[in-house]
């Protein structure tokens, strides 16, 4: 019986989505689709500035536009899924779509845990030493430090989407959930997925325990030194310069560790509660960060801010 099971791989999944909250459905698709298109405005006005401006062509607006392109392609890569989702009960996607839609997402977020810890490093300099800052940032380093962002985050999504699409699925393929999320998609194997969740755990030391540590680290330098300028304005102007990174440092961990640390309900129906809010708050975490994003960049940035009303004056006046 075993063998038989085996010898039928699964060539598609189902994904549940809110088919059993129904009328959540139409609400949840007005909601997700107008904050995705608010991200996709924010983060390219934001690419866009960042490009046509020269005063930005310098390693933390570098940075800043790859942080603005990568939350578009990690919303790109699971959005437009739940929200067909939303539309279409029980909806149905093929095994290489969700392969690839696991393979994207995991690889956007992996790569947005290291590049804020390459944002924080560039912080450190500026404020820590910025005499050396144009020899130890220059053009050829912060270009190597964002490819190589990119580069470990997709090797790392390269050996956990392999190592989940190998796995015998016995034919049991619908996904209680809204997207193609990689724990959910484990649950389904029918085998022992230890090798899975162990490397997921070295990976989550990886990803978040070392950037972590490694931010808060730079940040005890960075504040240090903002507290030795002997001037109020020279120390308010220093913080200015690292707040709207660490601002959006603590809202993406702080999301991060709330969303893995959340309380069980206890309650009869906590086991629907717990189902509902599982979709939910991961589904809310991938939307509103790469949302506030360039809303916290545009109002803590006062070069930003400059870019993008001259990027609007020269398009009105080009009209």
């Amino acid at each position: 019986m075993e063998k038989a099971n085996w010898s039928s791989p699964v060539v598609g999944f189902i994904l549940l989505g809110l088919s059993a909250h129904p009328r959540l459905e139409k609400t949840f698709f007005v909601l997700i689709l107008s904050m995705y298109l608010v991200i996709l405005l924010g983060n390219g006005v934001l690419i866009l500035v960042t490009i046509l401006d020269s005063r930005l062509h310098t390693p933390m607006y570098f940075f800043l536009g790859n942080l603005s392109f990568l939350d578009i392609c990690y919303t790109t890569s699971s959005i437009p899924l739940v929200l067909d989702g939303f539309l279409t009960p029980r909806k149905t996607i093929s095994f290489s779509g969700c392969a690839m839609q696991m393979f994207l997402s995991f690889a956007m977020g992996a790569t947005e845990c290291v590049l804020l810890g390459m944002m924080a490093f560039d912080r450190y300099v500026a404020i820590c030493n910025p005499l050396r800052y144009p020899v130890v940032m220059s053009r050829s380093v912060y270009v190597s430090m964002a490819v190589s962002s990119w580069t470990i985050g997709g090797a790392a999504s390269v050996v956990h989407t392999s190592l989940t699409i190998q796995l015998p699925f016995c034919g049991n393929n619908v996904i209680n959930h809204l997207a193609c999320e990689m724990l959910a998609v484990l649950k389904l194997a029918c085998v022992d997925i230890s090798i899975n969740v162990i490397s997921m755990g070295v990976t989550n030391v990886i990803f978040l325990g070392v950037p972590v540590l490694f931010i808060s680290v730079s940040y005890v330098f960075i504040i240090a030194t903002i507290l030795r300028i002997p001037s109020a304005e020279g120390r308010k102007k220093a913080f200015s310069t690292c707040s709207a990174h660490l601002t959006v440092v603590v809202i993406f961990y702080g999301t991060l560790f709330f969303m893995y640390r959340k309380p069980k309900s206890k309650d009869p129906l906590g086991a629907d509660k717990e189902d509902l809010s599982d979709k939910l708050i991961p589904l809310f975490y991938g939307v509103v960060t790469p949302m506030l994003n360039p809303v916290i960049y545009s109002l803590r940035n006062k070069d930003v801010k400059a870019a993008v009303r001259n990027l609007v004056a020269r398009k009105y006046f080009t009209q």
